[in-house]
């Protein structure tokens, strides 16, 4: 207890020096709350691990004095959910999954409200931090001001280089899916202290380093993306389509989409089946070697995960190796140039002297080669 009593001295000398005005049962209250629940575990701890505490002790003090102390308990929860609000991960996360959901009149900040709502009602931590805050004090106020800044504290703690905060919004969007959503009262201070909290209160929580959840939502996100691409693309061929050919291959293509066959798709045009089957082949190559390679390629080569500078062509590391090994040393120039620079350079047409229309064409029969490599590696 040696370690414990001198750093609770340290302390209590350091807020009467900071507080002046306050009596010294409330300063001995808060270093109380500083040195935790056991501070007798620190007489365990060795100079490299003390030296840990006393800066996680002194990150709390300054939590507290800077945006909860002195302030009403209204004030501090707004500057709360400001503070968490303003974390540019989780306000990107959430925006994203707003403008996904069929509510997009909710805003980040009412998302906020709903994740600390849900982590007081089924946080194990926290609840053994109220149960702890109110041995502390008797005063709601300060026990109020203090849970203020235990919840920022922990929702900002580093888990995998991201603040746990997310892991929380993304066990809440688990939750909502199944049970729905909860809403947060209105014109009145979510209790965020409360004597009747136990361990057992409401559902058990979740692991804070929930893998399920966050690979669940990672997969729901990379679809959703997906999806947006699909969009994009079928949106831009069609109104190529339109510009480049005519409305009657937009409308083809909208059917074939449809999962129509080419004999359903002739009666609806009106047209005789070797037409369309003749104006399949001509769509085909304009998706394929004009609007995919030419036109469109980062967002085309982009949904289908085979572009040159994110994806190899799709191709496995071992394909990539004997792909680029079978390529003529101008072919690998070229790729080199596609690489760093997405389009050929008047300066790369004159080093091989070629003009641009000859590298785009053979930019193409490289990558129609690789696709051929990578669908004979899927047989």
């Amino acid at each position: 207890m040696v370690a414990a009593d001198t750093m609770a001295e340290v302390w209590l000398s350091r807020l009467q020096a900071d507080l002046p005005d306050q009596p010294q049962v409330v300063c001995q209250s808060v270093v109380n709350w500083l040195l935790g629940e056991s501070p007798e575990r620190l007489a365990q701890m060795t100079e490299p691990e003390l030296a840990i505490v006393r800066q996680a002790i002194e990150y709390r003090y300054r939590i507290l004095q800077q945006r909860y102390w002195n302030i009403s308990p209204d004030q501090g929860y707004q500057n709360l959910i400001k503070r968490l609000s303003s974390l540019f991960l989780i306000r990107n996360k959430i925006k994203t999954w707003i403008s996904l959901s069929r509510d997009r009149r909710r805003t980040v900040v009412d998302v906020i409200q709903e994740v600390i709502q849900e982590m007081m009602r089924s946080d194990r931590h926290l609840a053994q931090q109220l149960r702890w805050i109110s041995t502390c004090t008797h005063s709601s106020r300060l026990r109020t001001l203090l849970m203020l800044a235990s919840i920022e504290e922990y929702c900002l703690r580093p888990i995998r280089n991201q603040p746990l905060i997310i892991y929380r919004f993304v066990n809440y969007l688990r939750r909502s899916q199944r049970g729905g959503m909860t809403q947060v009262p209105t014109g009145e201070l979510i209790r965020l202290v409360s004597d009747e909290i136990s361990a057992g209160d409401g559902e058990e929580s979740l692991s804070l380093l929930d893998v399920e959840a966050w690979s669940k939502y990672q997969e729901e996100q990379n679809e959703l993306e997906q999806q947006s691409l699909r969009h994009q693309v079928k949106t831009s061929f069609v109104n190529y389509l339109s510009r480049n050919l005519d409305d009657t291959a937009a409308h083809w293509l909208e059917l074939h989409l449809n999962g129509m066959t080419q004999e359903q798709i002739a009666q609806v045009l009106e047209m005789p089946v070797q037409q369309v089957y003749r104006l399949r082949e001509k769509i085909s190559y304009h998706a394929v070697k004009i609007f995919a390679l030419r036109e469109q390629p980062a967002m085309v080569l982009g949904w289908l995960k085979t572009s040159l500078q994110e994806h190899n062509f799709g191709l496995t590391p071992t394909q990539w190796d004997q792909f680029w090994q079978a390529l003529s040393t101008e072919e690998q120039t070229i790729l080199m140039a596609y690489k760093k620079e997405d389009q050929p350079t008047e300066a790369l047409a004159r080093r091989l002297k070629l003009r641009a229309r000859q590298i785009q064409a053979q930019w193409v029969q490289i990558y129609l080669r690789a696709q051929e490599l990578r669908t004979q590696g899927e047989d």
